[in-house]
């Protein structure tokens, strides 16, 4: 009885944790699209905002971008995770970690990094492609092919060659044992990855904001603009349910595909030593990984160290300052030491709320409980189903200005850390064989003495892991940091946004600077995450 008491207690006060700075914030500002200040329902507003053109222009550029991000991602990725995962040559290991590296960088660093090769002076200004739509697209192709290719590439080893050289062996050519053999195989991962890419390109929010909003903008920037500049929160609302769907079904067509996945992996293969005809592959991802993953990170590190066409560390001498025509605020070098501050404040709570929801996700029960347990996990991972904007503007809405604003911004970015603590968790708690425990039992060891000694070893091997996920994200987090952060408490990526948007070069060197130094502790912090990644357990 006891122990059933510690793991209620166990879930109810995560539980209770999204259910006030999660749910009740998101459905409050849900409500605003369609509830009357007297409680009644009112949808004449939400009709309203629906059926006016301007938001089905913003509704189709947001579903135009993220496709063509989509189906660029997939046409770049394709090639390179045969390369990059089935085929073997010296420096695989070095490319792939640099087509890699674009993913965990923050969205702010990725668009300050495309304004500096599209921009006035950059490498690519010939295309004139600074400030338009194809710039952005650019942008979540860079930030998100290396998905595709890490998603795919991992099934493509893992198949069986045998059955391409059977098909090759009957009289099939080579594009032809691709398309009927080899390419429906790899189709629950391609799905997959396509989905995860269109998740992440139709909420790419940092990436529009620091290239500037093409057009019409987008449905994220769009609820930033009616909620901070109009003040029309019922349309910010709507507008938020409208993202919700594009979001749903891209989670929906992620969650099919991966157990479509998990069911395929049974076959196993190996690779093979590169081959003549994998040149025209090989040349495939190496001109993709130079033009569209070195040169804008090339170009971002120039921009930095360039100060007034003169090669200078001045840029980084202004961190020290507010900026150029700012009256006061926070200096770059102090929105570092809030960024740390915060991710560490928000790693805590994130840790607090997750290890114990860890456990009880870990059990292995029967019946009702497991079909709890299963509803549980579902519920843990809705802070990835909806926007960080509508998490941030939710957090707005109902707890601006109240008892939570010392802590708003770290509980905001760990609400939207806390699926990737537990994603983090779970798996290694989930590896621990019930016999263990049970042999623990018979042997005279309490509940809790079990709890320490078996799974308690298994947890100290990830919980590192988990607290520099939970601390990368939070560096970089932007969406829901945007709408809470206060000018006087104020993190980097939102600091970096509002420099671009003043005039001048030292602003503008500022910026370049900034995202240089977030980009480097973002990838210290995911560097140590791998070093810490427990060996033999899939993430």
């Amino acid at each position: 009885m006891k122990k059933n008491l510690a793991w209620g207690i166990c879930a109810v006060i995560p539980l209770a944790f999204l259910a006030l700075f999660f749910a009740w914030p998101v459905l409050i500002m849900f409500s605003k699209g369609c509830v009357t200040p007297g409680g009644g329902v009112d949808l004449g507003a939400a009709h309203e905002v629906l059926w006016a053109g301007r938001t089905w222009k913003i509704a189709w550029q947001t579903l135009w971008m993220a496709l063509a991000g989509t189906a660029f991602s997939a046409l770049i990725g394709l090639p390179s995770a045969y390369i990059l995962y089935v085929c073997r040559f010296p420096g695989r290991g070095i490319v792939r970690g640099i087509v890699s590296m674009p993913f965990v960088l923050p969205t702010v660093v990725v668009g300050v990094a495309f304004r500096a090769l599209l921009g006035r002076g950059g490498a690519y200004e010939f295309l004139g492609l600074d400030g338009s739509t194809s710039a952005v697209v650019l942008a979540m192709v860079f930030f998100n092919f290396s998905v595709v290719v890490r998603t795919v590439g991992s099934m493509w080893v893992s198949l069986d060659p045998h059955i391409t050289e059977a098909g090759r062996t009957l009289g099939a050519g080579s594009l032809r044992a691709f398309l009927t053999l080899t390419l429906p195989a790899l189709g629950p991962a391609i799905v997959g990855a396509c989905a995860i890419v269109f998740l992440f390109c139709s909420t790419a929010y940092g990436i529009v904001q620091t290239l500037g909003r093409p057009g019409y903008g987008t449905l994220e920037t769009e609820i930033w603009i009616q909620t901070t500049a109009y003040l029309d929160l019922p349309a910010a609302a709507v507008l938020s349910l409208l993202q919700l769907v594009l979001v749903g079904v891209a989670l929906a067509f992620s969650r099919w595909a991966s157990s479509r996945t998990e069911t395929s992996l049974a076959l196993t293969g190996g690779g093979h030593s590169l081959r003549l005809g994998d040149l025209p592959a090989l040349v495939w991802t190496l001109f993709f990984t130079i033009f569209l993953v070195v040169a804008p990170l090339a170009a971002l590190l120039v921009r930095a160290f360039r100060y007034k066409g003169e090669w200078s560390l001045i840029n980084f001498s202004l961190l020290a300052t507010s900026g150029k025509g700012f009256s006061g605020g926070a200096t770059v070098i102090e929105a570092i030491e809030h960024s740390l501050w915060i991710a560490l404040e928000s790693s805590t709570i994130a840790l607090v709320v997750g290890v114990p929801l860890a456990f009880v996700l870990s059990r292995r029960v029967r019946g009702g409980l497991a079909r709890a347990q299963a509803f549980l996990d579902s519920a843990i991972m809705l802070p990835l189903g909806i926007s960080s904007v509508t998490v941030g503007c939710g957090l707005f809405v109902a707890l601006k200005g109240g008892v939570f604003d010392p802590v708003l911004v770290p509980i905001a970015q760990a609400v939207v850390a806390l699926p990737l603590v537990i994603r983090a968790l779970v798996p290694l708690l989930r590896a621990i064989d019930p016999k263990m425990r049970e042999a623990a039992g018979l042997l005279g060891a309490s509940p809790s003495r079990v709890l320490t000694t078996i799974d308690g070893s298994y947890f100290l091997r990830g919980v590192g892991l988990a607290v520099g996920f939970a601390f990368a994200m939070s560096l970089g987090e932007f969406g829901a940091t945007s709408f809470v952060s206060t000018p006087g408490y104020i993190t980097v990526p939102v600091l970096i946004v509002r420099l671009l948007s003043r005039p001048g070069s030292d602003n503008y060197g500022m910026a370049m600077a900034g995202a240089v130094v977030l980009a480097l502790l973002t990838a210290g912090v995911m560097a140590i995450c791998e070093a810490c990644r427990p060996k033999g357990i899939t993430q």
